[in-house]
């Protein structure tokens, strides 16, 4: 458990803080008694949305900003104790459409976030927002961190980069940094207008306006994790020291293949229809085939352990939607 005594009274920044996870994020901070500053450019492309805030918005300052801008950095980062570093460009199609910007937000950006701490706050503590995509395709399953890196698009490439150059700042300048490296994250503040930022926020939107929702191939298999479970694995590789310069995989209490979560997600819903297609071309040739996570590196190391199940996390997510609807559309 995370000792609201590693928060209460700290300053905490926190970048694509009006997005899905850090929203969430911000919002258990703000209860353990921080004093958070949630960075976002509110790019509309990119997830962040002030109706993620809207019950603490009193409780919290937000900078409209963009952390490709060096200048606002080199500033929001003095006096704070901890950063966690979230902005990103999540769409792997984005990426192979549009490449300089993935380049632009998730390595170059992300060098720049370093090089400010650097020289205005080396004592911050540092936590990155990593991907499972950079291990490509797997060779064996669960993956574990010893897993070969081979990204199969572009926005892995640059995750894989942005991850690395964390570890090498906390190598060679002593700074205190951590990477988690997050798979299929689910639940209340998601991306669902579209499938940007992944696929299970789309099938959220049309099972809840009554419309089928696709399911290509179907027999891939998946491990999920419920956001408050991935935020208490933020919390605790914030405030551990054991966490420093690693990287650590995160998972879920179960692997599923994509017909059977779409199964779930019906009987979490009471209804629901799927349409069963072929893999498009295009996201075939960047698919990964089965993943799921060998997580018992952050178990031991700073014993986190998921907490929510499937069918119970889609529940919540469905609920929190049912009168938000307007608001993520």
């Amino acid at each position: 458990m995370v000792k609201a005594s590693c928060f209460s009274d700290s300053r905490v920044l926190i970048t694509g803080g009006l997005g899905f996870i850090g929203s969430n994020l911000a919002i258990r901070l703000v209860e353990l008694g921080a004093k958070v500053t949630v960075i976002d450019s509110l790019v509309p492309q990119y997830g962040g949305n002030q109706a993620n805030i809207a019950d603490i918005a009193d409780k919290l300052t937000v900078n409209i900003s963009d952390v490709r801008d060096s200048h606002s950095m080199q500033h929001l980062v003095q006096g704070q104790d901890y950063l966690f570093n979230l902005a990103g460009q999540t769409s792997h199609m984005d990426s192979m459409h549009d490449p300089f910007t993935d380049l632009e937000i998730n390595c170059k950006a992300q060098l720049s976030i370093l090089e400010a701490c650097r020289h205005h706050n080396p004592d911050i503590r540092l936590v990155y927002a990593s991907t499972r995509q950079f291990y490509g395709k797997p060779q064996y399953l669960p993956v574990d961190e010893k897993h070969t890196l081979k990204p199969v698009d572009i926005n892995g490439i640059h995750k894989l980069a942005g991850e690395w150059y964390h570890s090498l700042y906390s190598q060679v300048y002593d700074m205190n940094a951590c990477s988690l490296r997050l798979t299929n994250t689910y639940g209340p503040r998601m991306r669902i207008k579209d499938a940007r930022q992944t696929f299970v926020g789309i099938w959220i939107r049309l099972i809840l306006e009554s419309k089928a929702f696709e399911v290509w191939e179907g027999h891939q298999k998946r491990d999920f994790t419920y956001v408050d479970d991935a935020v208490q694995a933020m919390l605790l590789a914030a405030s551990h020291d054991d966490a420093t310069g690693q990287s650590f995989n995160l998972g879920g209490l179960e692997i599923v293949s994509l017909n059977e979560l779409a199964d779930i997600l019906i009987q979490a819903h009471g209804s629901g229809e799927v349409v069963h297609k072929s893999y498009p071309e295009d996201r075939k040739r960047i698919d990964i085939g089965d993943y799921y996570a060998d997580d018992k590196l952050i178990r031991s190391t700073l014993g986190w352990q998921p907490q929510i199940k499937l069918l119970e996390g889609l529940k919540l997510t469905l609920d929190y939607y049912r009168d938000r609807m307007t608001d993520y559309l």
